[in-house]
């Protein structure tokens, strides 16, 4: 077989796609099938409907990932970002998840999930120059 190497900026998600795919059968095949499921948990406006905000999520291999947490300016300070991650959680003990993990940057919210029981497990150095990127897991109980 003759293979070669090709630099492409900005590939297209199809191509991404066609890197995933051989990785996911690998890892199914060693670890079995993730049951991958995303989920969304949307904060719109009620007066216009527009998503303002919002919980975004991955389910795979008994673990919750949170992707992306973006509490609305204008209603923070109002209990809503424990309101999302708390019903981030109860859906991985729903879907009998081990725990929850996910990361965020030192300048964004590190105390809010410390205080919500998260614990750090690693941390990447000047990601970007400067800061931090900082992972954190909480273990969950079954439902």
């Amino acid at each position: 077989m003759s293979v070669r190497i090709e630099f492409k900026s900005n590939p297209s998600e199809e191509e991404r796609l066609q890197i995933l795919e051989p990785l996911r059968a690998y890892n199914a095949a060693q670890a079995g099938d993730g049951k991958s499921e995303k989920f969304a948990l949307f904060v719109r406006d009620e007066h216009t409907g527009a998503v303002i905000g919002g919980l975004h999520g991955r389910i795979l291999y008994r673990w919750l990932f949170i992707e992306l947490l973006v509490v609305p300016e204008q209603v923070r300070g109002q209990r809503m970002g424990s309101q999302l991650m708390g019903m981030a959680e109860d859906l991985a003990r729903e879907r009998g998840c081990l725990g929850v993990w996910l990361d965020t940057f030192d300048f964004q919210a590190p105390d809010f999930y410390r205080k919500h029981g998260y614990e750090a497990f690693g941390q990447l150095d000047d990601y970007p120059p400067g800061h931090q990127r900082l992972f954190f897991q909480k273990r969950i109980s079954a439902a």
